[in-house]
């Protein structure tokens, strides 16, 4: 017989060559079979991801339809595991893109269309207090209809009567405003989140506050209340601030420069009542359960008192949970922890990858908006990485304990603290980068100090303190708390002041930021030598983000407010720039330090009413105009400077007859765009907040 015709022969090659590849597929999942389940949250979070990244309706459209293919593909037409494993990862995309579309549709509430000044009356839903600005922060009901049914207000304490608490019915004047949208492209979405709070308006009042019908904090809330005050009273405001925050979660009573020095420090994390406060209370409670029950013979000898313990544990764990608001980390530690007690209940080991699992889709089900946040992403991205890095064999081998003398199983703790340091640490960096423009380089060394510190003296002296206190013996207590909780601040502002303390970066781009989070999670979540296959996407996403270049001109989305970014510096249009403004646009330029005046420099010339600016890039000068007043200008002499610019920028609607040579942003044009990053050079590249947040609600409600 002869030989096959040629195409039988392709045919049959590549239909052996395809079988072989699906065997080896085939093998290389079974050998980590015991990690594919949490792959299915994975999935989850990719649909929810993909539902924020893209733009348009007919993407995410586009998503539902494509992933709903690949999973009947998966289903249907690949046999084995791996089509399994490529059905249930696809549907999983799909009912996460759609879970987070539909979630926005329902939580849609009106929103105000414009700034105004009114007279409202109001019930109060909630009270904040901001220790670290002075205002109370309270969200409102409004009666009247015209108003959105939610909006948030800024109370200056002078201002805020007693009687105020949630129920409580107001009478006030304030200027209102629409939640103000992302004000330059890659920085923090604040209508985004409004959105999902349902906030239809933000505001400050306009004078004092009058109390029509007084109501008493009740429940957590009055809990909550209490207990700051009780703390404000044992404490100096400094340290009360920190004991605050991990009593009841409220971070807005740390002190502005305190909170700054530990998010300098890389230890902000313990201000977030998370997986470490939770851990604490949990094994603090059941240890002391334990040994009161074991006091006990007959009690001891005919029940389970590790059962009994971690019963009470749990019961600990949740009510502190609640009362410190059930924040996203909080509920993800509080899941975890009780699927831990679960697991020690039965006489198991249940930490592994698959609680962190559990615990985010718990989260993501109830709330998928928050895997954009940057609290959810950092929260999960540190324990996962914990926990990845103690399964490996490597880890087992040098760090598990052992039979052997004191030093040796000192040093090797320490070791083990260095190393899971640094390991949280590498994974916080991009994230930080991504959505702080900084990172704290010195966070290893400074929580190898500030976790034991916090975890076994602060929280224990504190919570000893509050049980005291009953009794009325509790003083001594709060005299080592506040010598303590000091050293941790002396600690953070230590290590903020230390030079190249922060690495800072202009912006991330987000594809990069997309590669370094799957080679992130492919890394973490494999067992076996197929996980070092993460390091490839996650080194391309480093690259890009270190090859990205720094902005030449800043606009914020009014036009009032521009830096022209020279050898790192920005150097600012108005120089009485509020904090705010100054501090955005000094993460944006990737610069530490108070941005400086434009002023009269080499390369500008101001007067009272506009500024030129020269920025040289490649070999070219590019000329920009700014206006910076409302003041009309000489008719001949302003055309003329709009012809001799490439840019103009101005916070006005500018006549047909000004017209730039390249750009002109004024406000007809940044309303459309949102504020502006421009990179000069042979082919100038201009980044805008309309492409970063396409049309998703919160923005088609704006416009």
């Amino acid at each position: 017989m002869g030989e096959a015709p040629l195409p039988q022969r392709a045919r049959s090659y590549w239909k052996t060559r395809i079988s072989a590849l699906h065997e080896e597929l085939e093998k290389l999942l079974e050998a980590e079979r015991a990690q594919l389940p949490p792959w299915l949250v994975v999935g989850f979070g990719t649909g929810i991801a993909a539902w924020f990244a893209l733009d348009v309706r007919a993407q995410w459209a586009a998503v539902l339809f494509l992933c709903a293919g690949l999973a009947v593909a998966g289903f249907a037409l690949v046999s084995g595991r791996a089509g399994r494993a490529l059905g249930w990862f696809a549907l999983a995309a799909t009912l996460g893109c759609a879970l987070v579309w539909a979630r926005s549709a329902r939580v849609a509430e009106p929103r105000l269309a414009r700034p105004i000044v009114t007279d409202l009356s109001a019930r109060v839903e909630s009270v904040d207090f901001l220790a670290a600005k002075d205002p109370v922060r309270l969200i409102l009901a409004p009666s009247d209809p015209e108003l959105p049914p939610h909006v948030r207000v800024s109370v200056d304490e002078t201002d805020f009567p007693a009687g105020i608490a949630p129920g409580a019915e107001i009478r006030l004047k304030a200027r209102l405003a629409p939640p103000p949208p992302m004000a330059l492209p890659g920085t923090y979405d604040f209508s985004r989140d409004a959105w999902f709070k349902g906030l239809g308006a933000v505001g400050k009042a306009m004078g004092p506050v009058t109390v029509s019908k007084a109501a008493k904090a009740h429940g957590l809330d009055r809990m909550r209340a209490e207990l700051r005050q009780h703390i404000l009273e044992h404490l100096p405001s400094s340290s009360a601030g920190i004991a605050i925050a991990l009593a009841t979660g409220d971070q807005n009573a740390v002190g502005a420069d305190d909170a700054e020095a530990m998010r300098r420090s890389g230890l902000t994390h313990l201000l977030s009542v998370s997986g470490l406060h939770i851990a604490a209370v949990v094994a603090f409670a059941m240890f002391l359960t334990l040994k009161l029950l074991a006091l006990s013979e007959r009690l001891a000898l005919r029940f389970n008192l590790v059962l009994a313990a971690a019963a009470v544990a749990a019961l600990a764990g949740i009510g502190y949970t609640l009362l410190t608001g059930a924040q996203v980390p909080t509920v993800r530690s509080c899941v975890a922890a009780l699927l831990i007690l679960a697991g020690i209940a039965l006489g198991r080991d249940a930490i592994s990858i698959r609680l962190i699992a559990v615990g985010a889709l718990v989260v993501l089900l109830f709330r998928p908006e928050a895997l954009a946040g940057a609290s959810f992403q950092m929260s999960f991205a540190a324990v996962t990485a914990i926990v990845a890095l103690h399964s490996t064999a490597w880890s087992r081998r040098w760090f598990q304990r052992r039979d052997e003398g004191v030093p040796a199983r000192l040093l090797r703790a320490l070791a083990g603290m260095i190393a899971t340091g640094l390991v949280v640490e590498l994974a916080l960096v991009p994230l930080a980068l991504f959505h702080f423009h900084r990172s704290g380089l010195y966070g290893v060394g400074a929580n190898i100090i500030a976790i034991p510190l916090t975890t076994f003296v602060i929280m224990p002296l504190e919570a000893g303190a509050l049980l005291l206190d009953v009794a009325g013996w509790g003083k001594p207590l709060w005299l080592l708390c506040g010598v303590a909780i000091d050293g941790l601040i002396r600690l953070a502002h230590a290590v903020a002041s230390a030079k190249g303390a922060v690495a800072l970066i202009p912006s991330m781009p987000a594809w990069a930021f997309g590669l370094i989070a799957v080679g992130g999670v492919w890394l973490c979540l494999w067992s076996t030598p197929l996980r070092r296959w993460g390091l490839v996407p996650a080194l391309i996403g480093a690259a890009g983000a270190a090859a990205a270049p720094s902005p030449d001109l800043l606009v914020t989305g009014d036009g009032k407010h521009l830096a022209i970014v020279r050898d790192g510096t920005p150097f600012l249009l108005r120089e009485r720039a509020g904090d705010f403004v100054r501090q955005l646009l000094a993460e944006a330029s990737g610069f530490d330090g108070d941005p400086l005046a434009l002023g009269i420099r080499p390369f500008s010339a101001c007067s009272r009413d506009a500024c030129v600016a020269i920025i040289h890039r490649d070999g070219r000068d590019w000329r920009i105009l700014a206006t910076r007043s409302n003041y009309l200008m000489d008719w001949q002499s302003f055309i003329r400077a709009c012809g001799e610019a490439d840019v103009i920028v101005s916070d006005r609607r500018l006549p047909r007859g000004c017209v730039p040579r390249w750009l002109k942003l004024d406000r007809p044009a940044l309303a459309r765009m949102g504020g502006v990053s421009i990179v000069f050079g042979d082919t100038p590249r201009v980044e805008t907040v309309a492409d970063h947040v396409g049309a998703h609600p919160w923005v088609e409600n704006e416009r």
